[in-house]
């Protein structure tokens, strides 16, 4: 082999590594922050949905994954100013009851579900599960009914449909007059046996069986948290904005004026009360309440 023949093989060689080197891949040692998500591997920590703890997939069941700041932005929102003085102006009679069904049957069955415990078809799919308004509507003053009614749930995250543009003030008032009357038909005679008020306390235990199983409270909490709940369903329920402290507060007023007067009348201690709120802002936090 000439030198001239071999000067020109070398120079070949080095034409093709150049190339070579210009179109190789990069070396996936570092990380750019440029590689796509399809490409990275799983997550060790990661885990398939059937590995969940029960007791996490019995809160997600219940719905009660939402953002937990827009869960306690929402037990802890005051009624506006132009809803907190309303009081409902329409009669509970059987015209206004058969109105508010149809309305209720129309437009609000398939998320609230027969009962109004939120376990309608639709409902079941949502996160968080659509609220058991047959036992929050007993408590919950007029203003505050109309309010969320009117507005619907997107500031809180919730999949409730604003209805102020699609139903007359008249026709809301009708829907408030019926799904009151869902669960004082049911919860008549104490509020035992079927109905409403026995799906509550099912959901409810639940969500605190949960709760103890993922270490947010123990079962002494549980216990004293269903404890004070009977308290308040026998004796406050129907209530209302009437009860003293009311006044225009939301939902967390309205249970801190449900305490406070259980306290005022003995059934329960100031320690008691003080535990249970304090338990129910943790059910919160642990996105298990709704």
């Amino acid at each position: 082999m000439t030198k001239n023949t071999l000067f020109a093989l070398l120079t070949v060689l080095a034409v093709i590594l150049a190339v070579a080197a210009c179109v190789a891949p990069p070396p996936m040692t570092g990380d750019t922050g440029a590689t796509s998500a399809a490409t990275q591997p799983a997550s060790v920590d990661a885990q398939p949905a059937e590995t969940t703890p029960a007791a996490t997939q019995t809160g997600e069941r219940m719905g009660m994954g939402m953002g937990r700041g827009g869960m306690m932005a929402m037990h802890h929102a005051p009624i506006p100013a132009e809803y907190a003085s309303l009081q409902n102006p329409t009669p509970v009679d059987a015209d206004s009851l058969a109105r508010g069904a149809a309305l209720y049957e129309t437009n609000c069955v398939t998320c609230h579900g027969n009962t109004g415990m939120g376990d309608g078809p639709t409902g079941a799919s949502l996160d968080p599960l659509p609220a058991p308004i047959a036992h929050t509507s007993q408590m919950l003053s007029d203003g505050y009914l109309f309010w969320r009614i009117t507005e619907g749930g997107a500031e809180f995250g919730t999949a409730m449909p604003v209805w102020g543009g699609a139903l007359e003030p008249e026709a809301r008032w009708d829907l408030i007059n019926y799904v009151r009357n869902i669960a004082t038909v049911s919860t008549r005679g104490g509020g035992r046996g079927p109905g409403p008020m026995a799906g509550e306390s099912e959901n409810r235990g639940e969500m605190l069986a949960a709760a103890v199983a993922q270490g947010a409270i123990t079962a002494e909490d549980a216990a004293l948290f269903e404890q004070v709940h009977a308290v308040l369903d026998e004796h406050y329920m129907q209530v209302g904005s009437e009860m003293q402290g009311m006044g225009s507060g939301g939902m967390m007023t309205m249970q801190r004026a449900m305490t406070g007067q259980a306290v005022r009348d003995g059934y329960i201690t100031q320690a008691d009360s003080d535990r249970f709120t304090e338990i129910h802002d943790t059910l919160i936090k642990a996105g298990l309440m709704q």
